[in-house]
């Protein structure tokens, strides 16, 4: 026998010996009894299935699951009763832990006025396709809140953000929390919004004045929006219009309209005239 036939069969007999040694070790493990360790739990209510913002909690949208007793949810309930007919201020999904801060108060009821925050006021403004972003303005994003006057003398028209850092509740008489929640657009004809009670003053009244538009924020820039504006004559390069002027006359305050412009130069010409074997250049204005 060669060396190289010797080899060969040290190579196979070590690999039967690892396989039968492997398949044995396999056998006394799969023999081996399997040790139950025993946790120790407690009921938990969680949610039956996904449930949009204002609903009302009933026995068929909650149930009781085992929840670890070593790492209990925080302000949660143990009990079904507990949770029943209180409304949500917050979506939830599947099997997530029902927890206080997202039950409105028993008293309080269900549909938007529970996730009205304390101080707080909602609003309801009339939009478009092109008004709300196309249709990315859904509960939970935050806008800020535009508006275009228009008046007859053109240069006075003017656009500007009047609230700003704005929280969408809602998004339509009826919105679809799926659709928000995989981002795609909602077409909705009202969005309602979060704000204080001075800025719901200001939505109004632009409303009323003008058109509306929302611009659409990034929601970790919380940054108020300050600007001064734009009018029709910036927009275009135009010099702004002088203010008026406030005069007292015999104890009376008039309004001074400011001066017209000047009247522009006229254009001067320069005509070459013939008489008779003279020429001459002349200016005609």
């Amino acid at each position: 026998m060669n060396r190289s036939t010797r080899t060969v069969v040290v190579v196979g007999i070590a690999v039967v010996v690892a396989a039968v040694g492997s398949l044995g070790a396999y056998q006394a493990i799969k023999r081996m009894p399997v040790r139950e360790v025993e946790v120790r739990s407690l009921y938990q209510v969680v949610a039956a299935h996904d449930m949009a913002m204002g609903s009302r909690i009933t026995k068929d949208y909650v149930k009781l699951v085992a929840w670890p007793a070593s790492s209990p949810v925080e302000k949660g309930f143990t009990t079904i009763e507990s949770v029943l007919n209180r409304g949500l201020i917050a979506s939830v999904v599947a099997n997530e832990p029902l927890t206080e801060s997202k039950l409105a108060p028993l008293e309080a009821g269900a549909g938007l006025p529970p996730s009205i925050t304390e101080g707080m006021r909602a609003v309801s403004v009339k939009v478009n396709e092109v008004i709300g972003v196309a249709g990315f303005v859904v509960p939970g994003t935050r806008v800020d809140v535009m508006v275009t006057l228009r008046r007859e003398n053109e240069r006075d028209s003017m656009s500007r953000v009047v609230v700003s850092d704005v929280q969408v509740l809602t998004a339509g008489t009826r919105y679809d929390q799926e659709k928000a929640r995989d981002g795609q657009p909602i077409p909705t004809s009202v969005v309602t919004l979060l704000v204080t009670p001075p800025d719901a003053e200001r939505i109004a009244l632009a409303a009323t004045e003008g058109q509306i538009m929302l611009t659409l924020r990034n929601p970790m820039d919380r940054k108020p929006t300050e600007t001064n504006g734009i009018r029709t004559g910036a927009l275009l390069g135009q010099a702004p219009a002088p203010p008026p002027v406030v005069k007292s006359v015999q104890g009376r305050r008039v309004v001074v309209p400011p001066p017209a412009p000047p009247a522009p130069a006229p254009k001067a010409y320069t005509v070459e005239a013939i008489r008779a074997a003279k020429r001459a250049e002349e200016i005609v204005r």
